[in-house]
């Protein structure tokens, strides 16, 4: 079953379509990988299913609901979440507050109720609480619970950026380049990260350049190049393209790739 499903979506702007004319699906369950060269339009799709952006033309829909218009907060509540190629978390506030920041999709209470914090209130900044600590335990991060955003190492922000976005309870998760400034060790680790994320339920879309990561978690991937589709398939479909090859990768790198696999 289709989880989303891009029909000829196109995003222009002025002169330049920086999506134009494309269209993919994704199943429940799957990792897929969106990849292709720098402006090739991976992070415009992203921000057309979020609802920064709204398409020019075609259709974006989510479990058959369009989201073409809606906001990015209705958006992530009916099931969408992201993380961002530069890294945008709270850095003066605590890496637990960061987490519990992706619940308020989910709360139910009202301002009247966070001015008088009665019984109610206190019970859900106490559920709130539990399921941000749950992520920074599913992360790997919860002995960093009290530490400043801002302390932690650049992989360790990044995994607490992508607990965040898990505390939205997402269906889909879209990951933007999560392993861009990680050392092999921690490319590794997220790998095993995001297919224990989709153990949870959620599936997952990501940008990706670093085609190890790529080639050992996608069941599927999709390639753009001055925001066209050129290709689509399975790993290792794509790592043999010839189009892909030589619009993205480069010579010699099919070899390369062959190695890794």
């Amino acid at each position: 079953m289709a989880i989303v499903e891009a029909t000829n979506a196109t995003m222009q702007f002025g002169g330049l379509k920086a999506v134009n004319d494309v269209s993919i699906h994704i199943d429940e369950g799957e990792i897929v990988a969106l990849i292709g060269p720098n402006g090739a339009g991976k992070t415009t799709m992203f921000n057309m299913l979020t609802g920064i952006y709204k398409p020019t033309s075609g259709v974006l829909a989510f479990n058959g609901v369009s989201v073409a218009g809606k906001k990015p907060h209705q958006i992530c509540k009916m099931g969408i979440a992201r993380t961002f190629q530069n890294i945008r978390l709270f850095a003066n506030m605590t890496t637990l507050e960061n987490v519990m920041m992706g619940r308020h999709t989910r709360s139910t209470a009202g301002p009247w109720q966070a001015i008088l914090r009665g019984p109610g209130f206190k019970r859900e900044e106490q559920r709130t609480t539990d399921e941000a600590a749950k992520w920074l335990r599913f992360v790997g991060l919860i002995g960093q619970a009290n530490e400043l955003a801002k302390n932690l190492p650049y992989g360790q922000q990044r995994r607490l950026e992508i607990a965040r976005a898990l505390a939205t309870e997402p269906k889909l998760l879209l990951l933007d380049e999560p392993a861009a400034g990680m050392n092999t060790r921690e490319s590794a680790d997220l790998t095993k990260l995001v297919g224990r994320i989709r153990k949870t339920g959620v599936t997952v879309l990501l940008i990706e350049h670093d085609m190890k990561v790529v080639m050992d978690i996608a069941d599927r991937i999709y390639v753009l190049d001055f925001g066209e589709l050129i290709a689509e398939g399975k790993p290792v479909e794509i790592q043999r393209n010839p189009k892909v090859i030589e619009a993205y990768l480069g010579k010699g790198a099919e070899a390369m790739l062959a190695q890794q696999a």
